[in-house]
């Protein structure tokens, strides 16, 4: 491992996952941050819009794509990605980790000179250490895949029912009705019951493993709190709870993030963290999964810093030490 260090840009420093970028890289062990982008904060100090930075650093918001680099973070929104690929020639040297949806999906993931892996270490992770751009999963396509990557790559899984709720930051850092506080507290919605965009991404990564797929259906709701994701599925198995637990244990034993619970799981034990805690229920003949993470970590900003570290070599669990909230 080289004692020089990463030099990391993010575009799009001032929303919800650019600001986690921007805590986690200022205290990764092995990267600095070379500058952080934004249109509409060009020239201010970025403790103005991340006042919880005051006093962490004294970088200022650049309006300008600077090349010396060696990984580009890009933490904008759909759409924006591609358009930025489309206007901006990187230096071949660059890796280019993209937090958007636009190369997830096997039709998007090759765009002109750029090849990108899918970004879930937990199923790729060899593919990850070997790969120079990333696209970096959704946030309850990663609650919902942990959930079910054991069955699957058994060919143990059988149709899946999932429900899951998420915080408001899920929704980005634009004011909508839905993610205004005056709507959201006290309150709980549905929402693209069943035709959640994530669901693609699911299904291509499931299929990869149990190639005689069987669909997953998903209700998502929004809830009355920030951040974090909470999902539980249910669908038939003929194993028993102690043989699952055992088929869970022995899939992810080697991945330092995500962990089994014999104990119920909540929100508070992940928000903050890169951590997905699973827990496994079993009544008759239905199986139970549930999934919690931070929706701005382990759903976006950390799990990119972990994909990083998995590319240039660097233990994977560098800069992502967090402790849970807790109360």
């Amino acid at each position: 491992m080289s004692n020089k260090k990463i030099k990391a840009g993010i575009m799009g420093g001032a929303g919800y996952t650019g600001g986690e970028m921007i805590r986690l890289l200022l205290n990764h062990p092995y990267a600095e941050i070379a500058f952080v982008h934004s249109r509409s904060n060009a020239g201010e100090p970025v403790s103005n819009v991340h006042a919880d930075l005051i006093g962490e650093t004294s970088l200022v918001f650049s309006s300008e794509l600077k090349p010396d680099i060696d990984v580009l973070f890009l933490c904008v929104g759909h759409g924006e990605a591609i358009s930025f690929m489309k206007e901006n020639r990187l230096p071949e040297h660059v890796a280019v980790v993209d937090l958007s949806q636009d190369f997830r999906l096997h039709e998007n993931a090759v765009f002109g000179d750029y090849k990108f892996t899918y970004g879930l270490p937990e199923v790729n992770r060899e593919k990850i250490r070997k790969a120079r751009n990333i696209a970096n999963p959704g946030c309850f396509a990663t609650a919902i895949q942990l959930a079910l990557l054991p069955l699957a790559d058994a060919g143990m899984l059988e149709t899946a029912h999932v429900t899951g709720i998420t915080g408001s930051t899920g929704a980005g850092q634009k004011l909508q009705a839905s993610s205004h506080f005056s709507w959201r507290q006290n309150n709980i919605e549905a929402y693209k019951s069943l035709s959640h965009q994530h669901l693609a991404e699911i299904g291509e990564t499931l299929k990869g493993l149990q190639p005689v797929f069987r669909p997953v259906h998903f209700i998502p709701w929004r809830g009355d709190f920030t951040r974090g994701i909470y999902v539980s599925a249910y669908m038939e198995c003929s194993l028993s709870l102690e043989e699952t637990y055992s088929l869970y244990d022995r899939y992810y034993q080697h991945h330092p993030f995500t962990h089994v619970s014999r104990t119920m799981i909540n929100l508070k034990q992940v928000v903050n963290t890169n951590k997905c805690l699973l827990h496994i229920e079993k009544e008759g003949d239905q199986l139970i999964v549930h999934s919690a993470i931070d929706n701005l970590l382990k759903g976006a900003s950390g799990q990119a810093v972990q994909n990083m570290n998995l590319m240039f070599g660097l233990p994977e669990d560098a800069g992502l030490k967090l402790k849970a909230t807790a109360f």
